[in-house]
């Protein structure tokens, strides 16, 4: 018997208007609107919860979500802060999977069918992606669990925002059943439409119809018709990514301020990261600190060495100078991090022209 795959689709909650919600406390418990101006013959990108009750939905013109809302507040879109936001909370996916498959800046599907981390449990796994994006960007997000990414899709649209919903192997098909055509993932407006002209309204309706006939109305999208209203999708998480980085970081419950604490705990973090570098049959050659005061101001310290990092790397001397023109024993730190970069197969050859050791650290906050 084959075991059921266990597959988490993470969708953030009004992404874009929520980091300006965070960044912005005046924005806080007030319609946002993300897409420009008003006057303007733009669309709205996405917009808060608060300004949803009025009619207002991404993909509108922003004259017309105006007219439903007027005291809204309009606001520029700012992609670099989604970006890095996005850039946190992918960071966290792989920390439970490699096998993430990104849609977007606010979603993604994971296949955590082999992963060892909470005792295995999807539910679980989503519990605590969803705990650690909150604590790493005080941002919300809302998680689907099932069998499958249609099922996983459908499910994470349940109890937003902030929701968690599984869907077992044993309810797939009933949950199909009942659910409106509408709310089928890839069936739009229009498709919809023609649907409930042949009087298909729910899931029940599609599955009455056979695969041939469904052929014969909608094209090459009957196979796939067919399959959903079984509750049947066997496409695969697919991860393109390639491995620019590994990282592994801790953000405190209590602030630490010794030199002696940052550096046993940078310690164990290098390990962690050269650990994941193995496992991944890649060699690195530039190692990154990043660190997080108590009051958000962030600085990274980087180094890159003319020979690959390995268990006999001098990695306190290499903390010690790195950690040297910081604030390190007099600033409260709330998050420490370690980075492996420069990454390349274990097998490759690497001339040493490539690696320039270098003392330029930066800087950023």
């Amino acid at each position: 018997m084959t075991t059921a795959r266990k597959i988490i689709h993470v969708d953030m909650d009004a992404f874009f208007a929520a980091v300006e919600q965070r960044d912005f406390p005046e924005y806080r418990n007030n319609p946002v609107i993300v897409g420009g101006s008003p006057f303007s013959r733009g669309v709205v990108a996405t917009c808060s919860y608060e300004a949803r009750p009025y009619g207002i939905h991404s993909a509108m013109l922003t004259s017309r979500a105006y007219r439903l809302c007027p005291q809204a507040i309009f606001v520029k879109p700012r992609f670099d802060a989604y970006r890095e936001a996005s850039q946190i909370i992918r960071r966290i996916f792989y920390e439970y999977t490699d096998l993430v498959e990104p849609l977007s800046l606010d979603e993604a599907y994971l296949d955590v069918t082999a992963s060892e981390r909470n005792d295995g449990s999807a539910t679980l796994i989503a519990k605590a992606v969803k705990a650690r994006i909150k604590q790493e960007t005080q941002l919300t997000a809302s998680a689907g669990i099932s069998y499958n990414k249609f099922l996983a899709k459908i499910a994470s649209d349940i109890n937003k925002p902030d929701g968690l919903y599984l869907i077992t192997p044993e309810q797939g098909a009933e949950f199909v059943e009942q659910l409106p055509i509408q709310k089928f993932p890839g069936i739009g407006n229009v498709t919809a439409q023609k649907m409930q002209a042949l009087g298909i309204a729910t899931g029940k309706d599609l599955k009455q119809l056979s695969l041939e006939t469904l052929q014969n109305r909608f094209g090459k999208s009957g196979l796939k018709y067919y399959n959903r209203a079984r509750g049947i999708d066997d496409r695969p998480v697919i991860n393109t990514r390639q491995s620019k980085s590994v990282g592994v970081e801790t953000t405190f419950q209590e602030d630490i301020v010794s030199t002696q604490a940052v550096c046993q705990h940078l310690q164990q973090l290098f390990d962690k990261a050269l650990a994941k570098v193995n496992e991944k049959q890649l060699t690195a050659h530039t190692v990154t600190v990043k660190i997080k005061y108590h009051d958000f101001v962030q600085i990274t310290r980087s180094r890159t060495l003319p020979h690959k990092i390995n268990a006999t790397t001098r990695i306190d001397e290499l903390l010690a100078a790195l950690l040297k023109n910081t604030e390190v024993g007099q600033r409260n730190i709330r998050l420490l991090g370690i980075t492996l970069s420069s990454l390349s197969l274990i097998n490759e050859q690497f001339a040493l022209s490539q690696f320039e050791q270098s003392d330029l650290f930066e800087n950023i906050e």
